[in-house]
């Protein structure tokens, strides 16, 4: 009589990388679709992963199956890279596929993100995957999904340029903190992660492969490199950044580079760069790699933004006209 030994599969440790050969096979046909098609939103089957969604599990699913034994990955979050789930992401990606990691941006072949993009020129053997948490960039004008499918399909896109006029109107500015809508390659309006105003321009025509991926809603998409991006603007009224002119870190005095701002009492601010390693490289006096903004702050690639002038806040009035 045979034993339950014999007759129970032999053990198997987790596939490399976490995912099963079948979830990668997919995950990377869906990939080269998204590629072959900048800015479409193409479905596939997000699979279970040891973590919630809506904490990375999109990003982390397409990390995991491009991830390879020679890879050097970075993890951030918000730019900072020892935030909690930053170190999570990282310590998890390290175990399964037994990769080096870094802080260091121009040192990882493979950056997975929340909501930043480095301050540094990406390199064209570099990928970017970028955490998603909704992907439709109609949403905030067209509830219902099925709809909006349908206007990707017309590339019918007037309800988004609606939107964009009327915070024109009532607040005499965008009110799009981040997650600006952007029209890829001409064709499909795309919802660029939450990252900020900041971070958009840094997309357009970018040597890097960007790879976008929403693990609860199932969704993912990509910007291949050489690729126009180009935010929702009016002729008369330019898409502008964060206007964080004046602003310089705490502890390093740059300037030109994307800030937080901590309030302080007294109705005082301090400012902090929002790439913690970027910092580290400036307070230590570190070799730094080219920058999307120089020390002026200009971007760079000429005549992509325009001129920013100084700001007007509306009046009150205007105000209380605007949100009647």
């Amino acid at each position: 009589m045979s034993t339950l030994a014999e007759l129970a599969f032999s053990r198997q440790d987790y596939a490399y990388a976490f995912l099963d050969a079948f979830a990668k096979r997919e995950l990377r046909r869906k990939i080269l679709k998204a590629i072959a098609i900048p800015g479409y939103q193409v479905p596939y089957a997000s699979r279970e992963v040891p973590m919630a969604r809506g904490w990375g599990t999109g990003g982390l699913q397409v990390t995991l199956a491009l991830v390879g034994p020679k890879d050097t990955v970075k993890v951030i979050d918000q730019g900072d890279d020892d935030s909690v789930n930053a170190a999570n992401l990282r310590r998890f990606i390290a175990r399964m596929a037994g990769v080096k990691t870094t802080t260091d941006a121009l040192e990882a072949s493979l950056i997975q993100s929340r909501h930043r993009i480095p301050e540094e020129i990406l390199r064209p053997d570099q990928i970017l995957v970028l955490q998603v948490p909704v992907p439709e960039p109609l949403s905030w004008v067209e509830p219902s999904y099925t709809r909006a499918r349908e206007l990707h399909a017309d590339a019918e896109y007037g309800l988004a340029w609606l939107g964009i006029y009327e915070d024109l109107v009532r607040y005499r500015s965008n009110t799009h903190g981040a997650d600006y809508p952007v029209l890829v390659n001409g064709r499909y309006l795309m919802a660029p992660s939450p990252i900020p105003r900041w971070d958009t321009p840094k997309l357009h025509l970018a040597q890097h492969l960007t790879l976008l991926s929403a693990g609860r809603e199932k969704r993912l998409y990509a910007v291949p490199p050489h690729t126009e991006v180009r935010p929702l603007e009016f002729s008369d009224v330019p898409f502008a950044v964060e206007d964080q002119r004046g602003w310089a870190d705490a502890q390093t005095g740059v300037q030109n580079k994307f800030m937080t701002e901590i309030p302080l009492e007294g109705g005082q601010s301090r400012y902090q760069l929002s790439d913690s390693d970027y910092a580290r490289k400036a307070a230590l006096r570190l070799e730094i790699g080219a920058t999307y903004y120089d020390d002026q702050g200009t971007f760079y690639i000429p005549g992509f933004l325009a001129e920013r002038k100084a700001s007007v806040a509306p009046s009150h009035a205007e105000q209380s006209l605007g949100t009647d």
